[in-house]
């Protein structure tokens, strides 16, 4: 199984500042412990220094990215406020597909209730699902809901 992470990452933040990206290691962690054996793909381990890039490189490192979607069995968004790249990545997902899951406290938003199979209002509410749940079982080659009904735990 390969999972997509998207998160936050400059959100509403203006130059170069970025938001922390300390819950990446943090999520990947919960899902390595339960998890030892699925892949990862984390768009930020190779580029930390990406709010430098020149229009062309950011270009081909967005667009790539976004093909990564195209194989992956998962995606899991960490939107702790609104990011204009991670909604772009959960539409690329969702159009091809692939369930997704949030981490957000923003459950009236409609990316986050519309897009996703299950929201997760915090990480310990994410985690225990994680802990009580085999993911591959739950969304491995599955098709997303078609009821359009949102979960929110």
């Amino acid at each position: 199984m390969k999972i997509f992470f998207g998160g936050i990452i400059q959100g509403s933040k203006q130059g170069q500042d970025t938001h922390s990206q300390n819950y990446r290691d943090r999520v990947k962690s919960i899902l390595s412990r339960r998890h030892p054996d699925i892949e990862i793909f984390d768009p930020v381990e190779n580029h930390q220094d990406s709010v430098d890039y020149t229009d062309e490189r950011a270009y081909a490192t967005f667009f790539g990215h976004l093909n990564i979607i195209d194989s992956c069995d998962l995606m899991i968004a960490y939107l702790p406020q609104a990011s204009m790249g991670t909604a772009i990545e959960m539409n690329r997902a969702y159009s091809r597909n692939i369930p997704i899951l949030s981490i957000s406290p923003m459950t009236t938003n409609w990316v986050i209730r519309l897009l996703t199979e299950n929201n997760f209002e915090t990480v310990e509410a994410f985690e225990k699902f994680i802990n009580e749940n085999d993911i591959r079982d739950l969304y491995n080659g599955k098709q997303r809901k078609s009821d359009g009904v949102q979960e929110t735990a």
